[in-house]
């Protein structure tokens, strides 16, 4: 779910109906009918039905249909339309952060180290497997383009000359923009600056405050892993610290020179 989906998720309970119905249907030990959640809500039912028809299209709540009658067969009646919390998380964070990824590579990098490898050297060994497979998927089924890339200097958007110049000519631009797809998505909010891509945020940044080393190593290990599962051989993450950013940077270079572990 994007971070505007989110958003206007978030939003729709800024109405009091809606929240008044959605903290209803959650707060029950089963689903609903749109009746009882009118009553509680002391609406009538068409706006009841209404408003959790707009909740179900924005993921707070699912449906289901049951009869309650539990007869079953000709004239048991038609089932009825309930509603239950989804099983969908919504959390809004700006700038994004992905702590839901640094918790999960975190704990298969314990479960690892179980056979006594170093806790670091684990955590970068599986979120370079865990870049490598989402890149190789993005590989497969790109999905939507985010746009180009806004021009960090002017705030303005451009794209990426395609000509045959820089250390690796047209196929690094190229991948450079596959990056620069795949990360955006990932909410490191990626900058296209000459043969490099700066990565203005970084979606770990209050775990890599306070541990620097061990979080920028898994960083970096993952960002390497997508571009390997990209195809990406003439593209670097090179870890090159900066307070105003996420600690790597993409470069372009030479596809001879080995990968940078």
């Amino acid at each position: 779910m994007s971070i505007s989906d989110q958003a206007a998720g978030i939003g729709a309970l800024a109405d009091p109906t809606r929240r008044a119905l959605y903290e209803h249907v959650i707060a029950q030990p089963g689903a609903v009918t749109r009746e009882s959640a009118a009553d509680a809500a002391d609406v009538p039912v068409h706006v009841a039905r209404f408003q959790l028809d707009r909740l179900v299209e924005l993921g707070l709540l699912e449906v289901e249909f049951r009869r309650l009658s539990g007869r079953t067969g000709p004239g048991a009646g038609r089932p009825s339309k309930l509603y239950r919390r989804s099983d969908r998380a919504i959390s809004v964070s700006l700038p994004p952060r992905r702590f839901d990824l640094a918790g999960h590579l975190l704990a298969r990098a314990i479960e690892r180290s179980a056979d006594g490898t170093p806790i670091d050297t684990a955590l970068r060994d599986v979120a370079r497997t865990e870049g490598d497979a989402y890149g190789a998927r993005l590989r497969i089924d790109p999905g939507p383009d985010p746009g180009p890339d806004p021009d960090p200097a002017s705030g303005t958007s451009h794209e990426r000359d395609s000509g045959d110049d820089g250390p690796a000519g047209g196929h690094a631009h190229a991948e450079l923009d596959r990056m620069r797809h795949a990360l955006a998505s990932q909410g490191y909010e990626p900058r296209a600056v000459d043969d490099e891509l700066v990565l203005a945020n970084c979606p770990f940044h209050d775990l890599a405050r306070t541990h620097t080393d061990l979080i920028c190593g898994m960083n970096q290990a993952y960002v390497s892993g997508v571009a390997e599962g990209l195809g990406c051989d003439h593209l670097q993450a090179r870890l090159d610290p900066d307070v105003a950013r996420c600690c790597v940077v993409i470069r372009a270079e030479d596809a001879a020179q080995p990968p940078v572990r």
